[in-house]
């Protein structure tokens, strides 16, 4: 299998390219988790979120939204004390913001899972281009994203880091042409088609 550029070398790496990334995601509290492993790799890097992954959902109490919620402060020093976390304050206090704000939206929406998928009407994307590498770093659909994000109250969830949460929850399909997971999730449509230069914003890595 084609591992669209992974490090090959992990296994969780691999297993989370084979039957995760890019999967179209209909879960709230997966939603949820995939929104926090995105706050908590800002500056790091993603093979150490998910070897981490099981220390997250311990601390944040399997990302049951409203848990994680109604967390206070004990809570706060409870995870920054726990072996393995990755300890910065201001990760954890935005993850228990993000779900205040997360509750606000399934108020609004009915689940956080209908607004997120509202941007792309229910549909994976698929940019001309993407499929042979050409994959920027951010687009004018994540600037959006973001932008009513922080709107809403969310931190740590900028256009780089929408565009990533977009790829893995399966609203863009990533992968390589050659990988077999490209037609896989393709087949589980529906799928759009773009053309990813009249997506405004697009942003490539330096």
């Amino acid at each position: 299998m084609s591992y669209c550029d992974w490090d090959t070398t992990d296994e969780l790496c691999l297993r989370y390219h084979d039957e995760e990334w890019g999967v179209p995601l209909h879960d709230d509290r997966g939603q949820l988790e995939f929104l926090s492993l995105e706050v908590m790799q800002c500056g790091l890097n993603w093979t150490m979120m998910l070897h981490k992954r099981e220390v997250f959902r311990g601390c944040f109490a399997g990302f049951d939204y409203d848990a994680v919620a109604a967390f206070g402060p004990d809570d706060v020093e409870r995870i920054l004390e726990t072996p393995g976390m990755i300890r910065s304050r201001r990760k954890v206090e935005a993850i228990i913001g993000n779900a205040r704000c997360f509750q606000q939206v399934r108020e609004e929406f009915g689940s956080f899972d209908a607004y997120l998928w509202g941007f792309s009407d229910g549909k994976t994307i698929l940019y001309n281009k993407h499929a042979d590498g050409w994959i920027p770093v951010s687009n004018g659909l994540s600037a959006r994203v973001a932008a009513d994000l922080r709107k809403r109250g969310f931190k740590y969830l900028g256009p780089t880091t929408a565009y990533s949460h977009l790829q893995a929850c399966g609203i863009i399909n990533d992968h390589g042409r050659d990988c077999p997971r490209y037609a896989a999730i393709n087949a589980l449509g529906p799928t759009i088609e773009k053309r990813r230069y009249l997506e405004k914003g697009v942003r490539h890595y330096e």
